[in-house]
């Protein structure tokens, strides 16, 4: 991620992300094994055990390995190769066959492509035809296919393919479905294998009676422009993926797949986390209609939402930002593709850090608090994401997903109809939920870490606590992976503290960060359902496992493989490990009219919090801010 890239054999870190110059010598390496139909799927830095990357110092040899995933489109065939840049050669190379358990991600080609194999099919365009339309005036959108026992499914790579009509090429056609529509492709061999017409219903028209384009009437003026100013304050250094601020120091990566990561994340030199990232996330839209009841979208694993990064440029989607980073990924042919301004930094203004005003004698303290704002942005079909890692003046760390979409509609089959709310005349939109799942390789003071599940629990009326006014802390360690998937409790006020029992703060209480859940719903459809399958890691809240450099990926390393119940089955001790924390968070929405014709952004998240880390508030040397407006009652004395 900097403007100018070292050569290929000079590597600035074990972790530091692909540049330009490394994606050409990696295809360069594989070039003997391609074809005019093999393409990149995916290309990201292979990183090294953390062990050698603990081990490692400036000018020290690192063996750079690149994994590349290639397609053999007519066949369908992939083949997963570890390429060293180092050795310059191919160091491993593992074939899959022809839609294996895991499926391989999708394609930039295999979405342009869809089009055009239907407009071939009588099938597809009689069923048009029989709604009034014609094939060139209807968009066709893929959408990965799943597995879900239909005889097309198998031996083949295939996706699943919805229709809208779309009237104006600037307005989205997600609001007027060809619902009951849905055609089967088999992407290899370029054709039609099945079209499912499962009931003729009504096509919304894209614009009904009282709907409005997304933006409507004169701007309004009874309220301030949107923005904040920078605060005062030296900006962050950053410098060779590497940023430092207010005491905290850590490296930056970015790959197709997980698109943002935070590693080596310290505060005052002292270690937090080794690596952060998304590692999955799953979206099932809860609609039991056949041409519908498939829609549950890993878009980690198949759609590799990183790839879709956004580029908004400065002062767009990261307002004010202090710096604006690029990154660099591999097309499908193995080419570097530069995405300008994907990762945005920025130092915000956060509210109230600490106050108190007391009376007699009549004195006022208030600190501002500060965050510094790592943000990214992806766009995966109708949906929009922005990932926030915050950091803050108080040890806190924060991660906020915002979600912004337009309504993915159905046609609205009347209020008997449970599974969807009609959101204009005659759309209607499916109940959804928009699940994450963060990978938390946590290092709090070095690698071997235990985590306690704590609650706050009552205490019944007895003879020492007549008034039965009694709140105590619970704890619970979490000694094995197979006991340690876990559900928040928020009538408990459940937190879990990942703990090293090693180091002890000025008061002799072992240091701890405590991931604190939002406590929102998890998985919610039924055990049996095939949802519940393909994305295991959403039925809980959280996950721990021992460090493992080959379980990356909540849901396994391809979609459907299983992923966290198959790395939690050897249920190997947790007590004083390396421990991994897979953290899964965020939304259920149930559709509503003021979600049309745009989603209101819904907001999901977590934090990681000090707990006996510091040996008192590590806040306590910030700088008073001092407008008029805030004077305090008293002159400071130490000024």
């Amino acid at each position: 991620m900097t403007a100018t890239a070292p050569p290929v054999t000079a590597c600035r870190h074990p972790l530091s992300p692909l540049t330009a110059g490394e994606i050409d010598e990696v295809r360069d390496l594989v070039a003997g094994t391609l074809t005019s139909t093999t393409r990149f799927v995916h290309v990201a830095p292979e990183e090294p055990d953390k062990a050698e990357v603990l081990r490692w110092s400036p000018g020290t040899d690192v063996d750079r390995r690149v994994r590349v995933l290639l397609l053999d489109r007519p066949a369908g065939r992939a083949r997963d190769l570890s390429v060293s840049l180092t050795r310059r050669a191919v160091v491993r190379d593992v074939g899959f066959p022809v839609a294996p358990e895991g499926r391989v991600p999708l394609l930039a080609e295999d979405f342009a492509e869809v089009e055009g194999i239907l407009a071939a099919d009588e099938r597809w365009a009689a069923a048009i035809a029989r709604r009034g339309l014609e094939v060139g005036s209807v968009r066709a959108v893929p959408i990965t296919a799943g597995m879900y026992g239909s005889a097309e499914e198998y031996g083949c790579r295939t996706i699943r393919v919805l229709g809208f009509p779309q009237a104006d090429p600037h307005y989205g056609p997600w609001a007027s479905p060809v619902d009951g529509l849905v055609a089967h492709v088999d992407l290899p061999r370029r054709r039609t294998v099945a079209v499912h017409d499962a009931l003729d219903l009504p096509v919304p028209a894209p614009r009904g009676p009282g709907d409005a384009p997304l933006h409507a009437g004169r701007p309004r003026t009874d309220a301030g422009r949107t923005g904040t100013g920078r605060p005062e304050g030296p900006d962050p250094a950053v410098g060779d993926d590497v940023v430092r601020w207010a005491g905290w120091e850590f490296r930056i990566g970015f790959d197709s797949r997980e698109g943002l990561s935070l590693h080596q994340v310290t505060h005052g030199g002292r270690s937090v986390l080794h690596r952060a990232s998304i590692a999955e996330m799953v979206l099932p839209h809860a609609d039991p209609f056949p041409a519908r009841c498939w829609q549950e979208y890993p878009d980690t694993g198949e759609y590799l939402f990183g790839r879709f990064a956004a580029s908004p440029g400065p002062g767009c989607d990261c307002r004010d930002g202090r710096h604006h980073l690029d990154v660099v990924l591999a097309d499908d042919h193995g080419r570097p593709r530069v995405v300008p301004h994907a990762v945005c930094l920025r130092e915000e203004d956060a509210g109230v850090l600490w106050g108190r005003t007391d009376f007699s004698p009549a004195t006022s303290e208030t600190r501002r608090q500060r965050r510094l704002v790592v943000r990214t942005a992806t766009t995966v079909g109708g949906y929009d994401y922005a990932f926030s890692w915050s950091l803050y003046l108080d040890g806190t760390i924060r991660l906020e997903v915002r979600a912004a979409a337009l309504p993915f509609a159905s046609v609205h089959r009347g209020a008997e109809y449970p599974c969807a709310t009609e959101v204009a005349p005659g759309p209607g939109a499916p109940c959804r939920q928009h699940l994450f799942c963060a990978r938390l390789d946590m290092a709090v003071d070095g690698q071997a870490n235990t985590v306690h599940e704590v609650d706050v629990v009552r205490g019944r009326v007895s003879r020492t606590a007549p008034h039965g006014d009694v709140l105590r802390r619970r704890r619970t360690v979490l000694t094995r992976e197979w006991t340690a998937q876990r559900t928040a409790d928020p009538l408990a006020d459940r937190e879990w503290h990942v703990v090293n029992p090693s180091v002890t703060n000025r008061l002799g209480q072992p240091v701890a960060y405590a991931l604190v859940p939002e406590g929102r719903p998890v998985l919610l459809t039924d055990e049996a359902s095939s949802v519940h399958g393909r994305a295991a890691f959403a039925t809980r809240h959280l996950w721990v496992t021992r460090y493992n450099p080959a379980q990356r990926y909540a849901a396994g390393d391809l979609a459907d493989e299983g992923g966290l119940p198959a790395f939690v089955a050897g249920n190997r001790s947790l007590e004083d490990e390396d421990v991994v924390l897979w953290h899964t968070f965020g939304s259920t929405h149930v559709p509503r009219p003021e979600d049309w014709p745009v989603v209101p952004v819904e907001v999901a998240g977590f934090r990681l919090v000090p707990v006996g880390f510091f040996d008192r508030n590590p806040a306590l040397d910030v700088p008073r801010s001092t407008p008029p407006s805030c004077a305090p009652a008293v002159p400071d004395p130490r000024e």
